[in-house]
């Protein structure tokens, strides 16, 4: 029972949370401390459990933006409608994007995704069907509930809530599936888990297209809640990173690991831009910046593992070591 008390405590305070804190503002944060953790998480297929670090999946995300608003903007279509075609043209663009670029590693494979990911932007930005530079919004008539728009943020908390739960779900079966194993082989050593027989190129690709369609699905519910997306609040290179680091804060290729950076890195950036306004647009990157260099230096696997392991530490301490049986001694 001990082992699921914290879990169960942990997850009646995300659920009370907007109830508790009921002002518009703090409503909205959490709505998007949980969008942001479902983008994160899905991220995590790929760069976590995979150990391909990808620095392009604002393309993923603005596939689902995009698809949620174009249904919604050019036939005035539910955005609903929006997501599969978006899940669709997601994992479409990472399987011929992934055939080639998975083939690299390292920094190679980062730098492939984000020139990838600036070319569809520059490509979005000068389409005027995709509403270039100046982006979609949804048509000047009255949006009903089927088109998931509220005035408050509370809806749209349960809403992420749920969807939220639903990617974890699908990334820890993944992760306790023959794949998941393929996926830490292959992230522990790509070469020797070649040599071991594990189909490392085709379990890469599968991972990449499911990252991508889970990321257009955190994409689309973005579009839905603002009702807009633009190049650069759907493409931009700065989703991209805040996903990464969301990941690595709290700790890549663990599962709850994206959420735990998400809520903490989200009340930042959002308290910072509230109390700063537009002078304090540059902070973002710089702040970002400091956190990178800080989990590279002193905690490469995120918050999570540290405090796994001052646990750990913790229970092998002399006064938390369990009483040895009755004949027993220590060695000497």
């Amino acid at each position: 029972m001990r082992r699921f008390l914290w879990p169960a405590l942990l997850l009646a305070l995300i659920v009370a949370y907007p109830l508790v804190f009921s002002t518009p503002f703090l409503q909205r944060l959490g709505a998007l401390v949980l969008l942001y953790a479902i983008a994160a998480s899905s991220w995590n297929v790929i760069g976590g459990y995979a150990g391909q670090v990808s620095v392009g999946h604002a393309v993923f995300f603005g596939c689902g933006a995009y698809a949620a608003m174009g249904a919604y903007s050019h036939f005035g279509l539910s955005p609903l409608v929006g997501i599969p075609a978006g899940i669709a043209l997601a994992a479409g663009i990472a399987a011929i994007v992934g055939v080639p670029t998975l083939r690299l590693s390292g920094h190679y494979f980062s730098m492939a995704t984000i020139a990838v990911a600036e070319l569809v932007r520059l490509v979005v930005t000068n389409t005027d069907y995709l509403g270039a530079a100046v982006g979609l919004s949804g048509p000047t008539v009255p949006r009903s509930v089927f088109d998931l728009s509220f005035i408050s943020a509370l809806p749209y908390y349960y809403l992420f809530l749920v969807v939220l739960a639903v990617t974890l779900l699908i990334t820890w079966w993944m992760a306790n599936s023959r794949m998941g194993f393929y996926l830490r082989a292959i992230r522990d050593s790509e070469r020797a888990a070649r040599s071991l027989g594990a189909p490392t190129s085709r379990t890469k690709l599968y991972a990449f297209m499911l990252s991508a369609g889970l990321t257009s699905v955190a994409g689309a519910l973005y579009a839905m809640m603002f009702g807009f997306v633009d190049p650069e609040s759907g493409l931009g290179i700065l989703i991209s990173v805040k996903i990464l680091i969301m990941a690595a804060l709290g700790g890549a290729g663990l599962l709850f690991g994206p959420l735990v950076g998400a809520a903490i890195l989200v009340p930042l950036e959002e308290i910072s831009n509230s109390l700063l306004g537009g002078q304090g647009a540059g902070l973002t990157f710089v702040v970002y910046g400091a956190i990178i260099v800080l989990i590279a230096r002193f905690q490469p696997g995120g918050i999570l593992t540290l405090i796994k392991r001052e646990l750990e530490r913790r229970g092998r301490a002399p006064g938390k070591q369990k009483p040895l049986p009755a004949g027993a001694s220590h060695a000497p």
